[in-house]
């Protein structure tokens, strides 16, 4: 046994998170079947429609008003990793790119100096339910890199490495590689700007899936970066020696291995990891600068030009419904798949 554990604690909403990381919420509805208009079946009464958090029979509208989801807003100074482990994201910006993505796809995205985004949840089964399974993760970017231009990436369920362990019983563990190191994988950031685009930063994003009774040790890293486990679905877990329960978080240290045996039942963990920037972190809404002057200057900059405006006919855009996964660029370039 060693010290690796630092802390083990119950998950929040949102989640907490370490530097270079500033946010994190896991969102897991149980959507019904669709209406054929990209939204619930099922009544929306007694609802706070525009600030839907409540989970009401199993599921939250957030802010969308007709299909659920996060209507048009801005960001600037960091970017966003959105995992759609299970269900399907509509994504528009005012760059005048679009996508659809989900089942295991990822979406990185650099706001940089200013872009509106939305992510929308379309619900485009009618005859059977259509649950989500969801991360919004927030990774910082630095002080030289904030005002970049924006970037958009996606990547596809098909090409995000996946690490397999089998354990001396066959009892296996499988990770999806979408930022770092694991073996023989080295999965760059696919954003020029991102902090995780230097591999001296240490950066990875996994999404760790455990059969029962697993045993696998995460290679050590640098002893320098941050290592967070969010224990999100299963029974329990040993790690190092310490049970946690599904629902936990569990702080690391970096610079040494950790074996985790999992319990009875599948388990599946995100491990967020990364050295810090240690710059100064001034926030406001969907801003994040290093000064309170940088962050009135954001909001400045926003009125005034709306980050490029909003090209599509609403700010709950959604997509035709026959359509399949698909990437269009602000450059005219289409991903279809």
């Amino acid at each position: 046994m060693n010290n690796s554990v630092i802390n083990i604690k119950p998950l929040g909403f949102p989640w907490e998170t370490q530097d270079p990381f500033l946010f994190c919420a896991f969102h897991k509805d149980d959507y019904p079947k669709g209406n054929g208009k990209l939204g619930p079946i099922s009544s929306l009464e007694g609802r706070n429609l525009g600030s839907d958090f409540a989970g009401k029979d199993g599921f939250s509208m957030y802010h969308g008003q007709e299909v659920p989801g996060f209507p048009g807003h801005p960001h600037r100074g960091f970017e966003t990793i959105t995992i759609a482990e299970k269900g399907l994201v509509d994504h528009s910006d005012s760059l005048g790119a679009a996508g659809r993505f989900g089942d295991g796809d990822v979406q990185w995205m650099t706001a940089g100096k200013g872009v509106q985004h939305s992510e929308m949840f379309p619900l485009l089964k009618e005859d059977e339910a259509n649950p989500l399974v969801l991360f919004q993760i927030w990774l910082n970017l630095p002080k030289k890199n904030k005002m970049v231009d924006p970037h958009f990436a996606m990547l596809w369920k098909e090409s995000i490495p996946v690490y397999t362990h089998e354990d001396e019983n066959g009892n296996k563990t499988t990770v999806d590689v979408i930022s770092g190191k694991l073996g023989d994988i080295d999965s760059d950031s696919p954003a020029p700007d991102s902090w995780a685009a230097n591999p001296y930063n240490d950066v990875a994003v996994w999404t760790i899936q455990m059969a029962p009774n697993a045993e696998w040790t995460i290679p050590a890293a640098s002893a320098s970066s941050n290592r967070s486990l969010y224990y999100y679905e299963g029974s329990s877990v040993e790690v190092e020696g310490q049970s946690a329960a599904a629902g936990h978080q569990i702080m690391l240290n970096a610079g040494e291995p950790t074996t985790i045996i999992n319990g009875s039942e599948p388990s599946r963990i995100l491990m967020l990891q990364g050295k810090p920037l240690q710059e100064p972190v001034a926030k406001y809404g969907p801003f994040v600068m290093n000064t309170n002057q940088e962050i009135q200057e954001a909001v400045q900059d926003y009125q005034r030009t709306q980050f490029g405006g909003w090209p599509w006919p609403t700010h709950e855009h959604t997509h035709d419904k026959t359509r399949g996964r698909f990437a269009l660029h602000a450059d005219g370039r289409l991903e279809e798949k």
